[in-house]
């Protein structure tokens, strides 16, 4: 019998807490084979590559939309090459390219996880509705992937 195989998991949303670290050390805890995948969390830049790279615009919305362009061909190409996709939505901040990264996953089929605090329960209804699993903490996250990856389950 073979092991499991590595897991493509792309971790997608806030990028203003350890959520992300939190994740990938329980899963190395629990000795699972992930290869995590993510956008690019240095908030400055993600925000300027489009005008580093394609060179600089006097308009703002101009600037932001060469920005998210190019931030859309990471995201595109690694969400596709995921095996599953985890959305994590953060207390602070709207996170609606989160939303668009987990509408995107459900429209390619790529099993979802979300993660949120109870409170956005309401506001997420229809992303936790297309979702395959719902946590709060990552954590849980880490548990739906050991039991993905292994079929073991906590404490046992």
């Amino acid at each position: 019998m073979h092991g499991p195989r590595v897991l493509a998991v792309y971790l997608s949303g806030e990028i203003h807490t350890d959520w992300r670290d939190r994740v990938a050390a329980a899963c190395q805890a629990a000795g699972l084979s992930i290869d995590f995948l993510a956008p690019v969390t240095d908030h400055g830049a993600s925000d300027d590559c489009g005008a580093a790279i394609l060179g600089e615009e006097a308009s703002g919305f101009w600037r932001d939309h060469k920005g998210a362009k190019v931030n859309a061909i990471r995201t595109r190409v690694l969400i596709e090459q995921a095996d599953v996709v985890v959305v994590r939505f953060g207390e602070k901040y709207k996170q609606w390219n989160a939303a668009f990264d987990a509408g995107y996953a459900a429209a390619l089929g790529t099993p979802l996880i979300v993660l949120h605090p109870q409170e956005h329960t309401h506001a997420l209804k229809e992303v936790d509705a297309a979702a395959l699993a719902v946590c709060e903490t990552p954590e849980q996250v880490a548990q739906v992937l050991t039991y993905v990856q292994t079929g073991g389950l906590p404490g046992r």
